[in-house]
């Protein structure tokens, strides 16, 4: 399996790795700190840089899958279609080293710390998000009207207030005994350790926002900067879509 250092530490830029295996889908390492598409959020992209400097342009990265197509605990890393190839010398054993493009996946961790913020202001159930670089989206389970300029004003206090966030677990267990925690319908929290990786924003005794995500995020709400409800739309009779965007440049 490849170790992910994201989970412990989203600010890493690159890491030293070593090739595992290499086939058409993608190059698998023994670690990396590229984040993989999941639970919403886009894939990082980035580079691969060998030892004699040349580089392997990522494009995308996903979780590997297994002779029934079910997601395993590789980690690929996609070259990009423009990519002329990979290196005829590279080999399993290899040494390299994975850099992410850290101003696209930085406004990922910003976008998805805003959508937890979302979902503290909006506390209904989701059944439906994609997070991107440009613009986030949370589809909620209601049928209530939203208001566009009240959950932005919204959004921008609870940035203005800096709230920290921090990355902590709970057992297999304690989430099957408070499964509201889970605030996805569409997505489940990845399990298989016996641990759930959890986000909190605020303190234990003034929580913002606490749902078990595998996700990166930023570690105080005001390093998401200012953004703003764009649109909300009726998706169904009981469905909402609320999409953020960047606030214009003044």
């Amino acid at each position: 399996m490849t170790d992910d250092l994201f989970r412990s530490d989203a600010y890493l830029r690159e890491c030293e790795a070593r090739i595992v295996r290499i086939h058409e889908d993608g190059i698998v390492l023994d670690r990396t700190v590229f984040y993989p598409l999941g639970g919403g959020q886009a894939g990082d992209s980035g580079w691969l840089v060998l030892a004699d400097g040349r580089e392997i342009a990522i494009a995308d990265t996903r979780k590997s899958k297994d002779a029934e197509g079910k997601p395993t605990d590789d980690i690929l890393h996609v070259p990009a279609p423009e990519q002329a190839g990979l290196p005829s010398a590279l080999e399993p054993g290899d040494g390299v080293t994975a850099r992410i493009d850290w101003e696209r996946r930085h406004k990922l961790m910003r976008f998805h710390t805003a959508t937890h913020l979302l979902c503290h202001l909006v506390p209904q159930p989701v059944n439906g998000c994609s997070i991107t670089p440009e613009y986030a989206r949370l589809d909620f389970h209601m049928t209530d009207p939203l208001d566009k300029e009240a959950l932005t004003a919204g959004l921008i206090r609870l940035v203005e207030a800096g709230i920290p966030l921090t990355v902590g677990a709970i057992t297999d267990a304690e989430l099957d005994a408070n499964p509201a925690l889970v605030k996805s319908m569409s997505v489940q929290p990845p399990r298989g350790t016996g641990t759930v990786r959890t986000i909190r924003i605020g303190s234990d005794g003034e929580s913002i926002d606490f749902q078990p995500c595998g996700g990166t995020h930023v570690a105080n709400t005001r390093e998401i900067g200012t953004v703003v409800v764009t649109k909300i739309e009726k998706k169904s009779a009981n469905s909402r879509r609320v999409v953020l965007g960047w606030a214009p440049a003044q």
